[in-house]
């Protein structure tokens, strides 16, 4: 027993007694040791006491001293250096000569000095964005020592300052760590993530750093897995591998049911990301199993090519099946005239009148003209503008159609009188001074190299673009827009409107413009450059490239208010003859009435603004929602007409809804909305 207490004995006196001597000489003498002399040095930091407190220091990360170089030049400023020097000068002399007291409050301020710069070094070199509360302090008395020199060279000695700097340091220092709790939490909300409104301003600029991924990525990848299974089963090494050709016929028809009729990934089912990995697993046996990529390449430029020429083939059915749908006439719209055309002729002779006749030819009030065989398109332009009509009564509408539409269109205004308008409806038929002798244009619809054209597609000189072939541009009425002032030879304006467009807004504004000299007024289309000259006009012959310039801007027909006096004092209609009669062989412009229209008012049209008219719902689905609602009329120019199948959906509401689609014919003739 004697023994295991010696052992003891000098066990303590060996161990234990130098461990605790040499924790009390740190204590005691830290501020003489460099912050570089040993790592054991970094991790008793945390242990001093700032102003008697060791959870502060606590609160921060350990560093190594390699970290601790120059702390000086991450936390304090050229003057703040000087100062320190000086105090640690004045110090050392103090101590020398004043006693413990001078060598404790060195000692004192050492240890802050020491604890400020770990602080504020790994805050700087960690956490960039924080603010450290210590820092703070510190600069505050980077604040105090710009003054001070001032105050030394005024007679104050270095050692009052030195005091004054320790005790406003030990001043904020004991702010500090009275409000501990508030402090403590603000430092533990720095060192998780610095302040949190940078953060949050930044995190948005990484998530748009990161592109977004398509919507439809996964049913694309579902796609291109079917097309290498389609690969894989077409090459020998598979054929001799019946298992593995179950296998991926398998997944083939899992990938296609999961795929079904979706559009995006959200359409997928549940189960699709489950059938993209199997098939994933599968495609890398499939190509395990391939001992060479030369025949898997064959067959991928095989499939290229093919694809592409069933692209090719696909467009040119679609466009020749597109131009079939507009040149044909829906069965309701065929029914409407023959309903319309048997209740007309069973009417007696009084019955057929239209009322407010005397009107016709009155020059005050708002004439317009609508050359049409388009029953019900011609109604909704009737309606649509007697809707918004400021005063319906003044307004008066001249109906021209062909001799047989003549009745069925006389006979749906008689049943569905526009308000207080005045309806005119003439047939063409009745204008015998429109002929062949007189017209030109009339002439050459009737030749045998037009109808040649029309009905023998199959010959080489045949035009090969569909557009041109639109049997429209056999109909007078499509060019009676050229002879206005013998239509109307009484009035001084007239408003021109085509059948496929929607009157939103009052027009009554358009008389009262002033076309400043000019016969035509309309909305000009040179936004785009394939609606200036060179798209419509051959510019390769001379006669067009002499007298045109090729970057003129183009207009629209479809609303276009027309000085009838300014026409006949610059006999526009006999320019119009002339350049017809220029054109006999089409080598100037192809089929249409805009290309002579360009040529007959060049330097004759005013343009309008373009609120009044806004184009292309027959066929740019793009065209903006805001524009539509802000224009007087709207135009189905194209061949997606609102009342066919292949209509634009998105705007066939603006149409139909001046359509009464309860009346008792449409419903006979099954017309539906």
């Amino acid at each position: 027993m004697m023994v295991r207490n010696v052992v003891i004995g000098m066990l303590f006196i060996t161990v234990i007694a130098p461990i605790v001597l040499y924790t009390d000489r740190l204590g005691t003498f830290q501020g003489f040791y460099s912050s570089s002399s040993s790592n054991g040095f970094v991790e008793d930091v945390t242990t001093i006491a700032f102003n008697g407190d060791t959870g502060r220091l606590n609160l921060l990360p350990q560093e190594s001293a390699t970290k601790f170089k120059e702390p000086i030049g991450l936390v304090f400023s050229d003057n703040e250096t000087q100062s320190l020097s000086n105090s640690g000068v004045s110090t050392s002399l103090s101590s020398t000569d004043g006693g413990d007291s001078e060598q404790d409050w060195q000692l004192g301020e050492s240890r802050e000095h020491v604890s400020a710069r770990v602080l504020s070094t790994t805050n700087v070199e960690d956490h960039p964005q924080t603010v450290n509360p210590i820092k703070k302090v510190t600069d505050g008395v980077q604040q105090e020592n710009q003054i001070k020199p001032v105050r030394n060279g005024e007679g104050n000695s270095k050692e009052g300052v030195i005091k004054a700097e320790s005790k406003e340091f030990q001043r904020k220092s004991d702010g500090v760590s009275g409000d501990q709790k508030v402090k403590r939490e603000k430092a533990s909300a720095t060192s998780r993530g610095g302040d949190k409104r940078e953060p949050e301003k930044a995190r948005p600029e990484k998530q748009n750093d990161r592109p977004l991924p398509p919507p439809d990525a996964r049913i694309k990848h579902l796609k291109d897995q079917i097309v290498r299974a389609r690969v894989y089963l077409s090459l020998p090494s598979t054929k001799n591998n019946p298992h593995f050709t179950r296998e991926i016929r398998l997944r083939m028809k899992e990938v296609q049911r999961a795929l079904g009729d979706a559009s995006k990934d959200s359409d997928l089912p549940r189960n699709a990301y489950e059938k993209l990995k199997a098939m994933d697993v599968t495609l890398a046996k499939g190509k395990q199993m391939q001992d060479e990529c030369a025949a898997a390449v064959k067959k991928l430029r095989a499939m290229l090519h093919s694809t592409e020429e069933q692209l090719r083939v696909h467009k040119k059915q679609t466009l020749f099946l597109t131009q079939l749908t507009a040149k044909t006439i829906p069965k309701g719209l065929h029914c409407l005239p023959l309903r319309l055309t048997t209740e007309y002729y069973a009417l007696n002779s009084s019955q057929q009148e239209f009322p407010n006749q005397e009107k016709l030819e009155d020059p005050q009030l708002y004439h317009y003209a609508l050359f049409s065989d388009n029953v019900l398109a011609a109604a909704v332009v009737v309606n649509s503008t007697i809707m918004h009509a400021k005063n319906p009564a003044n307004h008066v509408f001249h109906i021209v159609t062909d001799r047989l539409n003549y009745a069925a269109m006389r006979m749906w205004f008689l049943v569905n009188p526009p308000g207080k308008a005045t309806i005119q409806v003439q047939n063409i038929e009745e204008f015998t001074w429109l002929n062949a002798s007189y017209s030109p244009v009339l002439k050459q619809l009737g030749s045998q190299a037009m109808i040649d054209y029309y009905f023998r597609t199959h010959r080489a000189n045949s035009d090969s673009n569909l557009k041109f072939r639109n049997p429209k541009y056999l109909s007078i009425l499509n060019h009676l827009r050229f002879y206005l002032p013998q239509i109307f030879p009484k009035l001084p304006k007239v408003l021109f409107v085509d059948d496929d467009i929607v009157v939103q807004k009052d027009l009554t504004g358009l008389w009262s413009l002033n076309l400043k000299g000019n016969v035509n007024g309309a909305v000009e289309t040179c936004g785009e450059s394939f609606h200036r000259f060179d798209r419509y006009l051959n510019f390769s012959n001379p006669l067009i490239s002499k007298n045109f310039d090729p970057h003129a801007c183009g207009w629209a027909y479809g609303m276009n208010i027309f000085d009838l006096n300014q026409w006949k004092r610059q006999n526009i209609t006999e320019v119009y003859h002339t350049w017809q009669k220029l054109n006999h062989d089409r080598q100037l412009w192809k089929l249409g009435t805009l290309p002579p229209g360009l040529i007959t008012f060049w330097k004759r049209t005013y343009p309008l603004d373009r609120s009044w008219h806004v184009l292309g719902l027959g066929y740019n689905p793009n065209v903006g929602q805001r524009d539509i609602e802000r224009s007087a009329v709207i135009h189905y120019n194209g061949n997606m007409k609102p009342w066919l199948e292949i209509g634009i959906p998105k705007y066939r509401n603006y149409w139909s809804k001046y359509v009464d689609y309860d009346h008792v014919y449409l419903r006979e003739c099954n017309i539906n909305p």
